[in-house]
C-alpha cells in the first residue's frame, strides 16, 4: 500500500492526471472513470486491456477463463485460477456464479484480456462473502478468455429424448458431436486422458444411437465416425491400454481399409503389445501410404532396434538351452 493510501496495483492502472487526484477519491471510484459502463446504471464497468478475436462469447457457452478477484485496497487477489496450467471449462449460467462476471464475460472476445469492477449488487451482496469479501464489498476483476466452445445446442440435445434426437436432422446431431469431440480435443491436448476418452466415447454414442434409413446418411455416419476413432484410438495408447487402442484402429479400418493413421496406430498397439510382426505389416503399409512420413519411419527403426533385441535374447535363451542339453 502507497502513502496516499493507493494500493500499488491500482496505481499502475490509473491515468497520470488521475493519480495528482488520489488522495481525494478512492482507488476504485478514479479506476471507474476511465472505464465502460456497460448497463448504465454503474454496476459493471469494463476495460479493455489487450482486444480479443472473433465473435462474442455466446449465451449458454462453456468457456476456458484465467481470472483473479481483488479488493479495494489490496494487491493480493482473493480468488486467482494464476496457479491452474489449465483452468476448467465453465459453463455460463451454472459454474459461473457471479453476475457482474458472466455479464462481463458475454461482451468479450477470445484472446482478450479485461478489466471490471462490480458493485456489490452484481457481485457479492450486500453480506459479503466471510471471511474473504466484506459486506457491501465493490469488487474488482481481471479476465482472460481463452477458448470457448459454444455448448447451446449440446445442452438443447441432450434435453431431447431418445425418440426425438432420433429426429433431429443428421446436420445437427453432427455439430452436436463435433462439439462434443472439440470438448475431447482440449482435454487431450491438457493431457487429460480419461476425460477426453469420455467425450470421444460419448461423441460415438451419440452417433452409434442414431438409426441411419439409407446407405448415404450410413456413409455420412462413418465419415464422421471415423476421425474419433483415431482420436480414440491414440488417447488409449497414452493411457497405456493397446489393446482398447488396437480395437478402436480396427474399427477405423472397417471404415477405410487403407487409412494411414489408422494402420500406423494398430502398428504402434502391436508393437507395444510385443507382436512384432503385425507391428511390422501395419506400419509397412502405412509407409507405402507415406513413404517420407516421419512418425512412421522412425517408428519403425524403433521397431527394428527392438525386434533385433528380441531375437538376440531368444537366440541367448536357445543356445543355453543347448548346452544344459549337451551337459545332461
Amino acid at each position: 500500500m502507497s502513502a496516499n493510501g493507493l494500493s500499488t496495483r491500482i496505481q499502475q492502472f490509473l491515468d497520470p492526471h488521475e493519480r495528482l487526484r488520489a488522495g481525494t477519491q478512492s482507488p476504485f471510484h478514479l479506476l471507474g472513470q476511465q472505464m465502460q459502463d456497460l448497463l448504465g446504471d454503474g454496476g459493471v464497468l469494463k476495460e479493455v486491456v489487450q482486444p480479443g478475436q472473433g465473435p462474442p462469447v455466446p449465451r449458454d457457452s462453456s468457456v476456458s477463463i484465467n481470472f483473479s478477484g481483488f479488493l479495494e485496497y489490496s494487491d493480493r487477489p482473493f480468488e486467482t485460477t494464476s496457479n491452474l496450467k489449465y483452468p476448467r471449462m465453465m459453463k455460463l449460467g451454472r459454474d459461473v456464479t457471479l453476475c457482474g462476471l458472466e455479464l462481463g464475460i458475454l461482451t468479450m472476445r477470445k484472446g482478450e484480456f479485461s478489466r471490471f469492477l462490480f458493485l456489490p449488487v452484481y457481485a457479492y451482496g450486500e453480506m459479503g462473502c466471510p471471511p474473504l469479501i466484506p459486506p457491501v464489498a465493490t469488487v474488482l476483476y481481471e479476465v482472460q478468455v481463452l477458448d470457448f466452445l459454444d455448448s447451446a445446442q449440446v445442452d438443447e440435445f441432450f434435453a431431447m429424448s431418445s425418440e426425438e434426437q432420433n429426429t433431429v436432422p443428421l446436420s445437427k446431431l453432427f455439430n452436436v458431436v463435433d462439439t462434443e469431440r472439440s470438448f475431447g480435443n482440449r482435454c487431450f491436448n491438457q493431457s487429460r486422458f480419461e476425460d477426453a476418452k469420455d467425450r470421444y466415447k460419448q461423441a460415438l454414442t451419440l452417433l452409434g444411437n442414431r438409426e441411419a434409413e439409407d446407405k448415404e446418411k450410413k456413409r455420412s455416419i462413418a465419415a464422421v465416425q471415423l476421425p474419433i476413432y483415431l482420436n480414440l484410438s491414440l488417447t488409449q495408447l497414452r493411457l497405456d491400454r493397446p489393446l482398447k487402442a488396437l480395437k478402436y484402429g480396427h474399427k477405423a479400418l472397417e471404415i477405410d481399409p487403407t487409412n494411414t493413421k489408422a494402420l500406423f496406430r494398430c502398428g504402434q498397439a502391436y508393437l507395444e503389445l510385443f507382436d512384432y510382426e503385425k507391428a511390422q505389416d501395419y506400419l509397412t503399409m502405412a509407409q507405402a501410404n507415406k513413404p517420407f512420413d516421419i512418425d512412421i519411419n522412425n517408428l519403425l527403426r524403433k521397431l527394428a532396434i527392438r525386434y533385433k533385441d528380441y531375437l538376440d535374447k531368444e537366440k541367448e535363451l536357445c543356445s543355453k538351452m543347448c548346452a544344459d542339453f549337451v551337459k545332461k
